[in-house]
């Protein structure tokens, strides 16, 4: 999702190894105890790989999961390095752990074959480096139909699907696959079954009309080991739920690739939803959504499709920045890659930078811990001693 991202890279400079201290692969090492307090900052090392995509964190047994787009990174919580799963050629995104199977889940995408899924990794069988993704039993993976039939859906019926482009009509609410995912109840509700949520990608397109809500999908994981397969990237497979358990709206105004980190708040009850701003002049193009955990799914139109359409549309949290002509609600914010809620009014936002390491430039990411304060353009506030 991010691929030709860097020039929106706000966050991300260019430095050597030395200034910032680079954790580089070394022998792996237990974790410290899980009643230690999460520490400030945790080091997800530098790599020759794509840049970081999200975070995921197993606070009781003190280990964070770094993706960094074609690369998975094992770390404990001193940001020593434990294990990594490499052999990834699709786009590995946004992470999330699992509290009641104890996996980390993510978006991963292949566009050329026209299949995205959510792959589940066992972290308890990461226990070294270089772990190939497709061999190594560590990972499987379950296909999402729903986003397959969005992203190739043809909208100008010109019987020709026009392929990985945000340039033309195709692209059912302007998908281009997926990228947030978190854990959380059901819409609406505060209890319950935690729900995996997966929000769509949506290609940066300021001509048109229909690409103005963020997509989620909920899915209940409880029974989807019967859907689970390895992943075999040279015959994907198509292993998956026919449809989702619920399909959302999120009136935002355009972004840059949809939601690059999706995270639910435990403390406040409310989603987080971090994106690339958009460029359309009519919104005011913030990088952070908020959706209001305790406003309830309503039936709607789902605005601006050539053909009206009725969807299940969720609330924005009326806080914030607010722009009157849209009625939408905001922050300028980073947390684009990584967000992890600690469910007591912290979180972790990473911090990345490209690294010189001798004659390789690398891909550096780390955990930075924040509070929510709420307050306008910038709702977090770095934690100090």
């Amino acid at each position: 999702m991010h691929r030709h991202a860097y020039g929106l890279l706000t966050a991300a400079v260019f430095v050597t190894a030395a200034t910032i201290g680079v954790t580089t692969p070394a022998t792996a090492a237990g974790p410290p105890p899980a009643a230690d307090p999460p520490p400030l900052t945790v080091d997800g090392g530098a790599w020759q790989s794509g840049h970081l995509q999200g975070m995921a964190l197993d606070r009781q047994k003190g280990f964070m999961y770094f993706s960094f787009t074609n690369l998975l990174v094992k770390t404990d919580l001193r940001g020593r390095p434990v294990g990594s799963v490499t052999g990834f050629t699709g786009h590995l995104g946004d992470l999330d752990f699992n509290t009641e199977d104890g996996r980390v889940y993510g978006s991963l995408e292949y566009k050329a074959e026209q299949a995205f899924y959510i792959a589940i990794l066992d972290g308890d069988r990461i226990d070294r480096m270089d772990m190939d993704a497709a061999t190594s039993g560590v990972l499987t993976t379950v296909h999402l139909r729903e986003v397959v039939e969005d992203y190739t859906a043809d909208m100008d019926g010109d019987g020709v699907f026009d392929g990985n482009t945000g340039r033309t009509a195709d692209h059912r609410y302007g998908c281009s696959g997926i990228d947030g995912v978190a854990f959380g109840p059901a819409f609406g509700k505060e209890n319950g079954p935690q729900k995996l949520t997966v929000a769509y990608g949506v290609y940066g397109n300021a001509t048109r009309r229909d690409n103005d809500h963020q997509v989620l999908l909920q899915y209940d994981v409880r029974r989807w080991r019967t859907y689970e397969r390895p992943l075999t990237e040279s015959a994907p497979h198509r292993s998956g739920p026919a449809r989702p358990d619920g399909k959302f709206f999120v009136y935002t105004g355009n972004t840059t690739y949809g939601v690059q980190n999706l995270e639910y708040d435990g403390h406040r009850g409310d989603w987080l939803m971090a994106a690339y701003k958009g460029t359309k002049p009519a919104f005011p193009n913030y990088s952070l959504f908020v959706v209001d955990g305790a406003g309830k799914p309503r039936w709607g139109e789902v605005r601006g499709l050539r053909e009206p359409e009725r969807g299940r549309l969720l609330p924005l949290l009326p806080e914030g920045l607010h722009h009157e002509p849209s009625d939408t609600y905001g922050w300028q914010s980073t947390g684009q890659y990584g967000l992890v809620s600690l469910d007591d009014g912290r979180f972790y936002l990473a911090e990345t930078a490209r690294v010189q390491d001798g004659d390789a430039v690398k891909e550096s990411g780390r955990a930075v811990q924040h509070r929510w304060t709420g307050s306008t353009p910038t709702p977090f506030a770095k934690v100090t001693p």
